[in-house]
């Protein structure tokens, strides 16, 4: 297992990353897949504790020092399935107007303090990327938590932290129609 060392310095991740050039080199596509059981392992209790870290769900390049638009996502659904992404130049094209927010507020493993706080976002996003997994461009439409990770990875690669999104005024204000996860 890859163990990286995750960024924290806020002035690094507030930077935007770059592109990546197509077609994907082997390095990043290693680096990707290595980032991914990264995450996989990360959720295991034991293996956290051996290691020292945290678990994740999520992980952006630039949060291991790389200024480049790639990600990965591992979580296991609410039916047991596992959901992997490897994602290459990440775009949302489409969103839905509803919103939604997890109840007991976000967290990042670039973030080592809570910062209670709703975070807003869409409720039902439709990504495009290339994806190393399946070594092809794909089209995801994600709702529910999966929506929400890939918002909170896509927002690192802009330079936004879960953070910027919270009210600072009131940060547990309840939005109408905001769906609560």
């Amino acid at each position: 297992m890859e163990l990286f060392k995750i960024v924290t310095d806020k002035n690094e991740l507030k930077k935007r990353c770059q592109e990546v050039e197509m077609p994907l080199d082997e390095e990043t596509k290693t680096l990707l897949l290595k980032m991914i059981d990264y995450l996989k392992k990360s959720q295991d209790d034991e293996i956290a504790k051996k290691y020292d870290i945290r678990p994740g769900v999520g992980l952006a390049a630039n949060q291991i020092g790389i200024n480049k638009r790639f990600l990965a996502v591992y979580i296991i659904d609410d039916k047991g399935n596992e959901i992997k992404y490897g994602l290459v130049n990440p775009v949302i094209t489409a969103y839905s107007v509803q919103e939604s927010y997890i109840s007991n507020g976000e967290g990042c493993l670039s973030v080592k303090e809570d910062v209670p706080g709703y975070v807003y976002r869409h409720a039902k996003i439709t990504v495009r990327a290339y994806d190393v997994i399946e070594d092809k461009i794909i089209t995801i439409k994600a709702k529910g938590f999966l929506s929400i990770v890939l918002q909170h990875e896509i927002d690192h690669l802009n330079g936004l932290l879960y953070t910027d999104r919270i009210n600072k005024d009131n940060p547990f204000i309840e939005k109408e129609d905001a769906i609560a996860l």
